[in-house]
């Protein structure tokens, strides 16, 4: 599948999770076929959907190719995923748009559910992308009599290339200059490249594949740590070396080999929303507000987390108890990560233990007292933890025996709270409360054991209760 013909195609995945879907958009003067090579390469492993922007490509009609109106686009297109994680990327002039539309679905404000990273090649930031000006208005002149002529077509591509290239890629870059609407050229380089969106966008904190040519100047691998750093804290950045700007037909091949690691490494990672559940969250049901809350829960834990309340050793520790007082069978989820998280931000459940120190305090402090005597032998790690919530720890440390025990009431509760608010273990659970607001507010039909409204998921169970509870 490519180029956004057919949505609804299968492509082999890891067993028990559902396809992957990689949505590309091209970059100024291209189209969707520039990412075909790269569909080609994945196949098998990720689903790569080129979608062609406004102005461009199949869209090269459209009369409206400003930013807001490509955003829009964009969430239209992808209003049509069915179910399971996928990606969002872009190339150059692409990745701006990817930004806006990320940070759309991650506040809830777009009515989507599953983004789970973003791949960026040589991307465009959200701030003014740094550009020559005596090149942008050489650029602009050549749409002023209409579309771009071959002559500058292929100065255009002898300049944002380090060698020339193929035939096959050259005719398909070709065929997208040649097709590139004047006004949408024209937008892009006048209005688009220049609006400065940080604040609009803010800090993604989602896993971030950044490719960069070494021989690109402006939006090269030396220039986006700088451009992107602060935007995606998250961001693996890979340099590719003799590479200039149009890095899906210079390096294809280079380029999926970097999305497959960073898709193995980054974004497969946690249980993964049932498709209905996602549907439902993606609905008209819920509460944008709330929405973005899940779509960020529901994000992929970052592997290699560094802690900032806890660390190392006490992150170790916690993740240990948590497995034992959370079990997770299958893909988990790094709930010990998540409550350094919760106590790095300040946040708790509204109160604490007379008896203890502030939230985070009290968990160094327990956590280095418990390190005293927990076994390296994880069979015997569950007498010691149970020993120590009712009360009859040996260790010796900052807490007695009854402090811990009072400490462990505040951990459990924690780390059962931070399993239990990922969408997947509301899923699990069966709880769709969260389904209740929406525009305009609905409830339940009726609420009694063994019934579920007709908008429930299956695997509610029971019976189903059919109105409208407007």
């Amino acid at each position: 599948m490519r180029n956004g013909e057919d949505m609804s195609e299968d492509t082999a995945s890891v067993p028990g999770e559902a396809p992957l879907t990689l949505y590309l958009l091209h970059a100024l003067g291209a189209s969707a076929r520039s990412f075909d090579r790269l569909a080609d390469r994945l196949a098998g492993r990720v689903r790569v959907v080129g979608i062609d922007l406004p102005g461009f490509g199949s869209e090269a009609d459209a009369t409206e190719t400003d930013l807001a109106h490509s955003v829009a686009h964009v969430e239209k297109t992808l209003a049509a995923h069915d179910g399971g994680r996928w990606l969002l990327g872009g190339h150059s002039m692409g990745g701006k748009i990817t930004a806006l539309v990320a940070s759309r679905v991650l506040r809830g404000e777009a009515a989507l559910f599953g983004l789970a990273g973003v791949v960026l090649m040589a991307p465009s930031p959200p701030r003014p992308e740094p550009m020559d000006e005596e090149r942008r208005r050489r650029m602009l002149s050549w749409v002023d009599d209409g579309p771009l002529s071959d002559r500058d077509a292929e100065i255009f591509l002898a300049q944002n290339v380090a060698e020339p290239l193929d035939a096959e890629a050259h005719a398909v870059a070709l065929d997208g200059l040649r097709r590139t609407s004047p006004a949408a050229w024209r937008a892009w380089l006048e209005t688009g490249s220049t609006v400065d969106a940080t604040a609009e966008v803010g800090t993604l904190g989602l896993p971030a594949l950044v490719l960069a040519g070494e021989d690109d100047d402006d939006l090269g691998s030396a220039a986006q740590p700088g451009l992107l750093a602060s935007v995606y804290p998250r961001a693996r950045f890979v340099s590719l070396a003799d590479t200039g700007h149009l890095i899906p037909l210079e390096r294809d091949a280079e380029a999926a080999d970097a999305i497959t690691r960073f898709v193995d490494d980054e974004v497969r990672v946690g249980p993964v929303v049932a498709d209905d559940w996602a549907r439902l969250i993606a609905g008209d049901r819920v509460d944008g507000r709330v929405r973005g809350i899940l779509a960020r829960r529901a994000m992929p834990d970052d592997r290699g987390y560094a802690p900032e309340v806890l660390d190392l050793a006490q992150l170790t520790l916690l993740r240990e108890i948590a497995d034992l007082v959370v079990p997770q069978d299958g893909p988990a989820i790094d709930i010990a990560a998540r409550v350094d998280a919760q106590l790095a931000r300040g946040e708790g459940d509204g109160w604490r233990n007379a008896e203890l120190p502030p939230d985070p305090e009290a968990y160094r402090a327990g956590l280095d007292t418990l390190a005293a005597v927990w076994p390296t032998d994880p069979a015997d790690r569950d007498r010691i933890l149970r020993a120590a919530i009712e009360g009859e720890s040996t260790a010796e440390g900052a807490f007695d025996a009854e402090r811990m025990k009072v400490w462990l009431e505040d951990v459990r509760n924690d780390l059962v709270r931070q399993w239990l608010a990922h969408p997947a273990s509301m899923a699990r659970v069966g709880y769709d409360g969260f389904a209740t607001g929406g525009s305009p507010i609905r409830g339940y039909v009726e609420l009694r054991l063994g019934r579920r409204e007709d908008w429930e998921p299956s695997g509610v169970g029971g019976t189903i209760a059919t109105g409208d509870a407007a």
